[in-house]
C-alpha cells in the first residue's frame, strides 16, 4: 500500500486532475482529492494524494514541496492519521 500525502496551500482554482497530473510525474497516483467546504462546495485549500508506493510518495514529496502550482507554493508532507475529534453532544453527557 502506498503513502498518503497532505498537499497544502492549494489555489482555489486547482482541480483534482491537476494534482493527478503533477504527482503522476513521480509515479502512479492511487487517489487524489481536494477537501471542500460542506456548505459552499468551495475548496478549503488543501487535499490528499495517495501514491501507489512509499518510494514514489517520498519522491513526489521531495520534488513538489515548495513547487509552484496555479501561482501558489505547495506544501507537501506525509499525511497524519485522522484523529477522532468529534465534540461531545447531548447524548455523550448522559
Amino acid at each position: 500500500m502506498g503513502m498518503k500525502l497532505y498537499v497544502g496551500n492549494l489555489s482555489f482554482q486547482t482541480q483534482e486532475a491537476d494534482l493527478r497530473e503533477h504527482f503522476g510525474r513521480f509515479g502512479s497516483v492511487a487517489s487524489a482529492n481536494i477537501v471542500t467546504d460542506r456548505d459552499t462546495g468551495r475548496s478549503r485549500g488543501f487535499g490528499f494524494v495517495e501514491m501507489s508506493s512509499d518510494d514514489e510518495a517520498q519522491s513526489a514529496q521531495r520534488g513538489l514541496d515548495g513547487h509552484e502550482l496555479d501561482g501558489r507554493q505547495l506544501k507537501v508532507n506525509e499525511a497524519k492519521p485522522r484523529e477522532d475529534n468529534r465534540r461531545g453532544g447531548y447524548n455523550d453527557r448522559y
